[in-house]
C-alpha cells in the first residue's frame, strides 16, 4: 500500500494521527452525544483508549486493512475529527467511517474530508466501490454520504447492538464510474 497520505482540501488537512492528538480525541469521544451517534464508540470513553487507538493505525496501514486520518483545520491545525477508509482489496472496495467532534458539527467538515479520502481511494488504490453505513437515528451522516455522491442502498434492520438496544443501519455506496463528472464536495 502507498504511504499514509496527507490530503489537503480548501479548509482541511487530513493527516496521520500523532500521539499528541490523544487528549483531543479523548475529549471529543468522551462526550455522550458523540458516542450516541456512532455504532462503536463506548461511553464513558476509557482512559488510555485514545492512545491505544492511535497506535493501532500503523498496524492497520501496514497490513492494508485501513487508512485512518486526522481531520484538521487548514488554518491553525486544530483536530476536528477522524476519517477512515477500511479496505478489502480482494474485492476492490472500501468502507468509509468517520466522526467529527460535536463543537464542529454542521460545518461541512465530514463531507469535505469524506469526499477527499473516497476520491483518493478510487484514484490511488484503484477501488471500484466505496460504501458506508450509519445508525438510522443519525440522519446527518446520511446527508454527508448523499453529498459525496453515494446512493442509499438499504436498511439493515436490528444490525448493531448499541447500549443494549438493537439498532438499524442505513447503507450507502458508490461505484467509481458513478462519480464521473461530479464536482468534489
Amino acid at each position: 500500500m502507498p504511504i499514509v497520505p496527507t490530503l489537503t482540501t480548501p479548509r482541511l488537512v487530513l493527516r496521520p494521527f500523532v500521539p499528541e492528538d490523544a487528549p483531543a480525541v479523548h475529549a471529543y469521544l468522551q462526550d455522550i452525544e458523540m458516542a450516541r451517534t456512532t455504532a462503536t464508540v463506548p461511553h464513558p470513553y476509557p482512559e488510555g483508549a485514545a492512545e491505544a487507538w492511535i497506535v493501532s493505525h500503523a498496524i492497520q496501514h501496514e497490513t492494508g486493512e485501513a487508512v485512518v486520518l486526522a481531520i484538521t483545520l487548514r488554518d491553525g491545525g486544530m483536530l476536528v475529527g477522524s476519517m477512515t477508509l477500511r479496505m478489502d482489496m480482494a474485492h476492490r472496495r472500501g468502507e468509509l467511517a468517520y466522526w467529527v467532534g460535536r463543537p464542529h458539527w454542521s460545518r461541512g467538515y465530514a463531507t469535505e474530508a469524506a469526499d477527499a479520502l473516497m476520491r483518493w481511494g478510487f484514484r490511488t488504490l484503484g477501488l471500484h466501490r466505496v460504501h458506508a453505513a450509519h445508525l438510522t437515528r443519525n440522519p446527518g451522516s446520511g446527508g454527508v454520504l448523499r453529498k459525496i455522491g453515494m446512493r442509499h442502498e438499504g436498511t439493515l434492520r436490528g444490525h448493531v447492538l448499541k447500549w443494549w438496544m438493537l439498532e438499524d443501519l442505513e447503507v450507502w455506496g458508490v461505484l467509481e464510474d458513478e462519480l464521473d463528472g461530479m464536482n468534489a464536495a
